[in-house]
């Protein structure tokens, strides 16, 4: 989640995240209206989202994309070009932040780390936004920025830094395959605020678990701390209440900036439990590896200001059931990422499992265009 962040980051778990709502923010068949997403500034990439929302790059291959990515969704009945270029972002980098954050965590305490992170990416975010756009376009009310924070620390706190916590006892491949649980809890959400997920939503739901289920059996190496799974579960339904929430309550006019206040607040937030925690005492900043700083700075860029802002404009451009396909997809990525970086083996059980994952995410895309 990086981000689950993310490094999340989310996945990110980090993204998020993940303003307010274009197509999707309350999703097309929920009661309420959607505002449309904030025009980003002049040449700007990222993806506008109504919520927190959207990633600024100058890469030439990253910026084509989320400029795509950056343009207001359509209509309820199709889902647009833009929307599929922000969930390729969301699925292909989230995916990789699992690997990111393992890295990390060797060397520097998870609190520490995460904060850091979300705290850089929020305040380059924000200086950005008051380069291309002007000091005005950070304006915000006390309610606004009270919401974007709150979105923040569920999503940022709750559900990325749980993760995080959570790899330094598990596997990155075996806390990517845990998040994949938040699809059932969006939909449990959904259920108990009166909307009606299609049938087909349900079944690719169940879908989906099944073919995770099926990807769990050759085992993943390392112990498994059962402290470890209940964390990352933990989180995975902080994320999802951060995620469904998001929609439902007021939040900064300027995505960029609404992306830019929440991770900063989940950030701090972070921050300030790695300090209740005593991270501090035993950390020496010398004795961070060469390959940590180097997953630290990949989780900042693509994990934080990249992917978790394209998921956080998919928040309020797209229904939150196909938002939420990017768990089943991240586990994949992070399942192949691990036999390509690492070395593991791809068993059938792989295989099968990462083909009826797919099944179950093409069963959701397609009740959702028909919706």
């Amino acid at each position: 989640m990086t981000q689950p962040a993310a490094g999340a980051g989310t996945p990110a778990p980090g993204t998020p995240a993940p303003g307010t709502p274009a197509p999707g923010t309350p999703a097309p068949d929920a009661p309420g209206a959607s505002r449309p997403a904030a025009e980003p500034p002049a040449e700007a990439g990222p993806p506008p989202r109504t919520e927190p929302g959207a990633a600024l790059t100058s890469e030439p291959g990253a910026a084509s994309a989320v400029e795509a990515a950056s343009a207001p969704a359509r209509g309820p009945g199709r889902i647009s070009g833009p929307v599929w270029a922000a969930l390729a972002i969301v699925y292909v980098v989230w995916g990789s932040t699992y690997l990111g954050i393992r890295v990390v965590v060797e060397t520097v305490p998870p609190f520490l780390s995460a904060g850091a992170r979300f705290v850089a990416a929020g305040l380059i975010l924000a200086a950005i936004v008051a380069w291309r756009q002007g000091p005005s376009a950070l304006r915000a009310t006390r309610a606004q920025l009270v919401s974007a924070a709150v979105v923040g620390l569920l999503l940022l706190l709750g559900g990325n830094g749980l993760v995080v916590l959570a790899e330094t006892a598990v596997p990155s491949g075996l806390a990517a395959l845990l998040v994949a649980v938040v699809p059932a809890w969006v939909v449990v959400l959904r259920r108990a605020s009166g909307e009606r997920p299609g049938t087909g939503a349900y079944g690719g739901v169940l879908l989906g678990l099944a073919g995770l289920a099926v990807l769990t059996l050759p085992g993943l190496s390392g112990d498994v701390r059962l402290w470890g799974v209940l964390t990352v579960i933990a989180g995975t339904v902080m994320w999802s209440v951060g995620s469904f929430s998001s929609s439902r309550i007021p939040m900064p006019a300027n995505p960029f900036a609404a992306s830019a206040y929440e991770m900063v607040a989940g950030g701090i937030g972070c921050l300030l439990v790695a300090l209740g925690r005593g991270e501090q005492r035993d950390f020496v900043l010398a004795e961070v590896s060469g390959r940590s700083w180097t997953a630290l700075a990949y989780l900042v860029v693509f994990g934080s200001l990249i992917a978790f802002t394209a998921y956080a404009w998919l928040l309020h451009s797209a229904p939150l059931s196909l938002v939420a396909t990017y768990a089943y997809v991240n586990p994949v990525v992070a399942v192949l990422l691990g036999a390509l970086v690492l070395g593991e083996r791809l068993t059938w059980p792989i295989a099968v499992g990462g083909a009826v994952v797919v099944a179950g995410v093409c069963l959701i895309v397609s009740t959702e265009r028909r919706r």
